[in-house]
């Protein structure tokens, strides 16, 4: 089965920066896209950053400036630093794959964002 490690969450002051990473392994036919979402208590998952296999980038409106996604397609591994974090940056993070068929979930990650 395809798994997906994500590192780097952590707890924060508003301003600092942490760097998630997210590594696949497993039988992987394609992949398409990777990405990262996140979700907050009471709120809908929301995809923050995402890069497809030819290199495009997208960002959410509230973290384009401030956060930049990477990859290393020969690694399977997917990175997102976050720079200047704000309080509303709180959630849990979780790694997307989307292969030709199928999308793969990380188990996420809580990235928190306190004085």
């Amino acid at each position: 089965q395809v798994q997906l490690v994500e590192s780097g969450g952590g707890l924060v002051q508003p301003g600092g920066s942490l760097r998630l990473s997210c590594a696949a392994s497993g039988s992987i036919w394609s992949i398409n896209a990777m990405g990262w979402y996140r979700q907050a208590p009471g709120k809908e998952r929301e995809l923050v950053a995402g890069i497809t296999s030819g290199g495009r980038t997208n960002y959410a409106d509230s973290v384009k400036g401030r956060f930049t996604i990477s990859r290393d397609n020969a690694k399977n591994t997917v990175y997102l630093q976050m720079n200047s974090l704000k309080p509303e940056d709180t959630a849990v993070y979780y790694c997307n794959l989307e292969a030709q068929y199928v999308n793969y979930w990380g188990q996420g990650t809580q990235v928190t964002v306190s004085s």
